[in-house]
């Protein structure tokens, strides 16, 4: 049911004659394919293998926290979970998943990583499996970190620590960078969450399409970013740390230049998030204000990312 390489490990933590290997493997292949070209004269057909079908990316109405919950052709994981308080596990069933890859908690806070703490229960009964527990590097120690390692030991549930420059894959349709966090700072709470990169995996699905989830990524965390990627670019933006004054600095908006801004917040909230002035931040950027879809507002809302043609709102 569920891969078994899920992750791809960062190059320099690999054995480097097992890349020569496959290297060697590689081009033995290419020389097969273009070889056998030749001898038949056939053209190749870079389009896209059979119906094409979308990756959804659904930002779900969990309150004052953040939960993403990914789809392809049935498949389902998820990007954190929101507050224990939400009823996610719920919620999951009533869209009828039944099943998770793997759920990612980018960083030990409870508006993240409470709604897996609750699914022990799901899990316990038989509504829900998991295939994998994602976490980042956050050094964080406490009730909420505490909590979800046991949810994963008690019902076996494998885990994998994510840094810069592995990949994360999902079905077969989604390939995930993580860009954030390096693997030679110490980081806790906001700065430790876990930014990965989205795009689809196809012949005619590019770099073009892309999203990008951030989590609770505060503005020092995105000038260090901004340091270390060339290309930031997304059409779709996850807002970080639900549009607080500490995230979404002006200058990372404008790398990222999105298309469209997802803020998961609770309405109400006593935080005042969205700040007034992130909105107007991603105003200049994003252009119509209509391109701004918060959880308070709309409720949960989604997205269609289609090979070829790109990331569009669902109607």
């Amino acid at each position: 049911m569920f891969d078994k390489m899920l992750v791809s490990r960062n190059p320099v933590r690999q054995n480097a004659n097992r890349w020569i290997y496959l290297w060697v493997l590689f081009c033995a292949a290419l020389w097969s394919v273009f070889f056998g070209m030749l001898l038949s004269g056939c053209t190749y057909d870079s389009g896209w293998d059979g119906e094409p079908v979308p990756v959804r990316i659904t930002f779900m109405d969990v309150g004052q926290g953040l939960a993403v919950l990914l789809e392809h052709e049935g498949r389902y994981a998820l990007y954190d979970s929101g507050p224990d308080s939400a009823g996610l596990a719920d919620t999951l069933a009533s869209r009828g998943v039944k099943s998770l890859d793997w759920v990612l908690v980018s960083h030990f806070h409870r508006d993240h990583g409470g709604g897996f703490m609750e699914m022990g229960a799901a899990i316990e009964s038989g509504r829900l499996k998991v295939g994998r527990l994602l976490v980042g590097l956050d050094t964080a120690v406490g009730f909420v970190s505490d909590s979800v390692y046991t949810v994963a030991r008690r019902y076996k549930i494998p885990v994998d620590t994510l840094e810069r420059g592995d990949t994360v894959y999902f079905a077969e349709g989604l390939r995930l960078e993580c860009l954030w966090p390096v693997s030679y700072g110490r980081f806790g709470e906001n700065r430790a969450s876990v930014v990965l990169m989205g795009s689809m995996v196809g012949s005619q699905a590019g770099r073009e399409s892309a999203f990008l989830l951030t989590g609770d990524l505060d503005t020092a965390g995105e000038n260090r970013l901004m340091e270390l990627s060339r290309d930031l670019s997304a059409d779709l933006l996850q807002v970080g740390h639900h549009g607080s004054a500490g995230s979404s600095g002006l200058l990372f908006l404008a790398r990222v230049a999105p298309k469209y801004a997802a803020i998961g917040v609770g309405k109400n909230n006593r935080y005042g998030h969205p700040k007034d002035e992130v909105v107007n931040k991603l105003r200049i950027v994003a252009g119509d204000s209509a391109a701004i879809y918060r959880t308070d507002l709309h409720g949960s809302f989604g997205f269609e990312m289609w090979p070829g043609v790109g990331l569009v709102p669902e109607n």
